[in-house]
């Protein structure tokens, strides 16, 4: 136990030490970025499109259907992977920086905007990646869901998920 106690000590002085020579050597990074900026990328570089040859044709299609299905929300890994993955060979370059906006945004709030939880800012609405990735998630629900079982705008999708009720009040049909 006193090992430990003494090797948390020396962590935790070697953080501090590590601290002032850090904030003394180094001047603080202020970057700004405005939330919904149009078709710019979040990362410090912005994306290079060459499309005039195959091979870096490849490389950015590689990198974007990565970005697309490895977002760490299972959702959209999914439906977004599958959208990039089946309509990527057909963007030209002014929907591939449309794509890169659509992946630029945040996992919740393009979640519920997707799945029509919620209504997009205009900046989103207006993108033609996500009005045809919105259109096909909206198709599949309305040919796979029955309309109670889905969500209201602007409510969470959970109905029909009520534990204390044990299924009485629950949706005829569907299990969200």
């Amino acid at each position: 136990m006193a090992t430990i106690r003494k090797a948390v000590i020396n962590v935790h002085r070697l953080i501090n030490s590590n601290k002032s020579i850090i904030t003394s050597s180094t001047k603080p990074f202020l970057h700004f970025r405005p939330p919904f900026a149009p078709f710019t990328s979040q990362s410090q570089s912005p994306v290079v499109i060459n499309l005039s040859n195959e091979e870096s044709k490849r490389r950015l299609f590689n990198r974007l259907l990565y970005r697309s299905k490895q977002r760490g929300f299972l959702e959209l890994d999914l439906v977004l992977g599958k959208w990039v993955e089946d309509n990527i060979h057909k963007l030209d370059e002014n929907r591939i920086k449309a794509l890169i906006h659509v992946l630029d945004l945040e996992n919740p709030d393009l979640w519920k905007w997707i799945s029509g939880q919620e209504q997009p800012p205009e900046s989103v609405d207006v993108n033609p990646v996500f009005a045809a990735l919105r259109g096909k998630v909206m198709k599949n629900l309305d040919s796979h869901s029955a309309p109670e079982t889905r969500a209201t705008l602007g409510q969470p999708w959970v109905r029909g998920w009520d534990d204390i009720k044990k299924g009485r009040d629950a949706p005829a049909s569907g299990n969200q």
